[in-house]
């Protein structure tokens, strides 16, 4: 459904029109090829099965700066003779972008919508100010917050982590940000609410209380749901999990870490995971594999949809193209009935060699029309049946009755032994991976 078009008091991107589906036949490149919002599949139209997210940090704040050098990328809302100034441009071009994208949601940092003030009273006032004008271009052109967060990372007073930090002072600046970052995301409607702790862990171990940390981590937590509830928040709460970088060693390396974590201190009533595709993959797992497990945790909550290179050891946010990856995941989040509030965002950036406006688009279009392309291919494998009947064939097993009563608890270890005894060896049955990997690309490719 196309959103009402904001152009503010400047037009930011005056050579680009509404992005609309012209199928796959066009060949114009500011046009979807796959992504017919829609379109209905599986009962839902694709819109509300993906759900797509902007990012406000890679696509309004990232300059295409590294390690090894500047930006490459000049922004013309970068203008303005003061830091609210700029963000208010900002502000103007991201509702531009996102209304001619004609994606519905959006996500932000607190610091990526207003400016960090000389103290917490004033960084609260221009975070309120800038929200207050986010909300009136809510209402005029019908866009939703997917979640909000708060940046409690960059600054260097972050340097030992947050809620973590050994600094009972740093750790209430953290407390501050967060109250407000929630303040912003209530007032402005949000779904979610992510927790990302870029630098909650230790570098050595030789200087650090890794359980105090931790306790003190589950403690914020809770004070931070609990305060979200207390002001009208309903949504979930997310937490992102992801394995280095910044810091060496992170209390939420991975899926199962962040499901472990949650479930021992008791917070799995209200926190979900947030599953980034890069971080899994630096985790040394599949985007497939954490989703699974989030699942099957009854945990997951939504999905930063990006990729790594398999070439290169850290996080590259590049977009979602990999069309395997996109219909493995898919496979998973349909077989779960869905995202729920969640959606898929990009948490994408373009490449430091992409300097123009128009690549901002090309990037979200790509990996919107890859993830329209999935949904049809994850559908259709599901419909037909042949991977879930092969993949339930290898547990047949467990639906005799000594499989049963095994799964029922009903059985000892002397019971197993016991039935061994009674049993001839067991026959080597085949998993088939090669037949199942093949059959993937019978759907790829039909």
């Amino acid at each position: 459904m196309s959103k009402t078009v904001f152009i503010g008091d400047r037009e930011y991107f005056p050579n680009i029109p509404q992005i609309i589906y012209e199928g796959p036949e066009s060949d114009n490149p500011l046009s979807f090829k796959a992504y017919e919002s829609q379109r209905v599949i599986a009962g839902k139209t694709m819109e509300q099965h993906l759900r797509f997210a902007v990012c406000y940090w890679h696509t309004f704040c990232a300059d295409g700066s590294d390690p090894f050098g500047p930006g490459t990328r000049v922004h013309p809302w970068d203008t303005g003779d003061s830091d609210m100034a700029r963000a208010r441009n900002k502000l103007d071009a991201a509702f531009e972008f996102f209304t001619k994208l004609n994606v519905p949601h959006y996500c932000f940092h607190d610091r990526d919508l207003a400016p960090e003030g000389s103290s917490v009273a004033e960084s609260e006032a221009n975070l309120a100010s800038l929200v207050s004008l986010a909300k009136e271009r809510q209402d005029a052109t019908g866009m939703k917050l997917l979640w909000g967060t708060a940046n409690v990372f960059s600054h260097p007073r972050y340097m030992n982590g947050a809620a973590t930090n050994p600094d009972f002072s740093v750790v209430a600046y953290a407390g501050a940000q967060v109250k407000a970052a929630l303040d912003a995301t209530v007032a402005l409607g949000g779904e979610n609410y992510v927790f990302w702790g870029g630098r909650e862990g230790y570098a050595c171990l030789l200087n650090t209380n890794t359980g105090k940390e931790l306790d003190h981590l589950a403690i914020f937590l809770t004070m931070a749901r609990d305060y979200g509830r207390s002001i009208g928040f309903s949504g979930t709460y997310l937490i992102e999990p992801k394995p280095m970088e910044p810091m060496y060693h992170q209390y939420d390396v991975d899926a199962q870490t962040v499901i472990g974590f949650l479930r021992h201190y008791g917070l799995d009533g209200d926190f979900k995971l947030n599953i980034e595709a890069n971080h899994a993959t630096l985790a040394g797992h599949s985007s497939a594999h954490d989703l699974q497990m989030a699942v099957d945790a009854g945990l997951l909550g939504s999905i930063d949809a990006n990729r790594g290179n398999a070439q290169n050891g850290w996080d590259t946010d590049q977009f979602p193209m990999d069309m395997y990856d996109c219909v493995e995941n898919l496979l998973v989040v349909l077989a779960a009935g869905g995202l729920g509030y969640g959606g898929l965002n990009f948490d994408a950036k373009v490449r430091r060699e992409s300097t123009d406006l128009e690549d901002l688009f090309l990037g979200h279009i790509g990996g919107m029309d890859a993830y329209a392309r999935a949904l049809v291919i994850a559908d259709r494998i599901i419909s037909d049946g042949k991977l879930a009947a092969f993949k339930a064939s290898r547990y047949a097993s467990f639906s005799q009755p000594h499989g049963q009563q095994f799964e029922a608890g009903e059985l000892s270890l002397e019971a197993l032994r016991d039935i061994a005894a009674g049993n001839p060896e067991p026959a080597r049955v085949s998993g088939k991976q090669e037949w199942v990997e093949s059959l993937l690309n019978d759907y790829m490719f039909s």
